[in-house]
């Protein structure tokens, strides 16, 4: 297969996803894209690298797809926008299977079309191994826009849904006896597929009573602490929210499913700093909206540091590509 005989079958498999403000996309050396006058863009790149993120083995092309779009996806939710377009840059080894290049853009058509984000354009290259690096575009009113350094001493912390269920998955992906049982479907399909939360993400962006906003993407432990230093304050973890999944998967392997829940990271639920006396509105509200349940998880202090009730340091034990 030619990169032009490549290049259309993208096409074709991107063509669905209505780009009504890209006046110009796929199949010109740069897109064009008419940006509302009343909102802020905001601009998040991410990239999916084989035998860093992900293997063949463990996952098709289009689950390796759907999950690199779906991390910047999640970038734009924790801004409280909603995205617009994407580009995609995809690198590969010669020789590789186009079937499982033109896979990798099935999953990303899927979820674009449900997140109504139209791919516009992007790049073809020879790498060593196969890298997805997508750049998503997002729109959101000045007064809607959340960053992760707003949380004051006194805000309730929560997040989206349990967290856990990425990492186990992952175990059980890497496992072919685990992989095989129905009963770990769910964790599964939170490691490969996960569902970025857009909705969840523009209904807090447009409540004032909620102060500071990011993504579980490296970590409890790990994205807390970001936001905390970000803000100039510290928290108190009172409890943490273990997904039912990882519970399961641990009971197996004798993993420690809490641990999955702070240091595992890619969960992509939304982690929010909330005034206190508004929690339960915007939880009722979300729930009204979204279906999905605000977790409380603990308070923000004006004492540096994420501990637990007792004191004890939670330490930044997530994902860190340096380390």
């Amino acid at each position: 297969m030619t990169e032009d005989e490549l290049i259309a079958g993208i096409g074709v498999r991107l063509r669905g996803v209505a780009a009504p403000r890209v006046l110009v996309g796929i199949g010109d050396d740069a897109a064009v894209w008419q940006p509302s006058r009343s909102n802020r863009s905001v601009i998040t790149t991410d990239a999916l690298v084989e035998g860093v993120h992900f293997t063949r083995d463990t996952m098709s092309a289009r689950d390796a797809g759907w999950r690199a779009l779906a991390s910047n996806l999640s970038d734009v939710a924790a801004m409280g926008a909603r995205p617009v377009l994407a580009t995609v840059a995809l690198g590969f080894p010669r020789g590789t299977d186009p079937d499982w290049l033109l896979g990798c853009y099935d999953g990303i058509a899927a979820l674009a079309e449900r997140a109504r984000c139209p791919v516009v354009g992007g790049d073809l290259t020879l790498a060593p191994a196969i890298t997805l690096a997508i750049t998503v575009v997002g729109e959101v009113r000045p007064s809607n826009l959340k960053r992760r350094d707003g949380a004051l001493p006194g805000d309730v912390v929560a997040v989206t849904g349990p967290l856990g269920a990425s990492a186990a998955g992952l175990r059980v992906a890497g496992d072919p006896a685990l992989r095989s049982d129905g009963r770990f479907a769910d964790v599964l399909a939170a490691f490969r597929t996960p569902e970025p939360r857009l909705q969840a993400g523009r209904r807090l962006g447009a409540s004032r009573h909620v102060r500071a906003m990011m993504d579980v993407s490296d970590g409890l432990s790990t994205d807390l602490g970001r936001l905390c230093a970000a803000s100039g304050v510290g928290a108190v973890v009172e409890t943490i929210p273990v997904h039912s999944g990882a519970r399961r998967v641990a009971a197996v392997t004798g993993d420690d499913p809490e641990r999955w829940a702070l240091d595992g990271g890619e969960d992509f639920e939304l982690l929010i700093a909330v005034q206190k006396r508004a929690f339960a509105h915007v939880a009722v509200r979300v729930a009204a909206a979204t279906g999905e349940q605000l977790v409380r998880i603990g308070t923000i202090t004006a004492e540096p540091g994420v501990r637990r009730a007792d004191g004890t340091v939670i330490p930044p034990a997530g994902w860190d590509h340096l380390r």
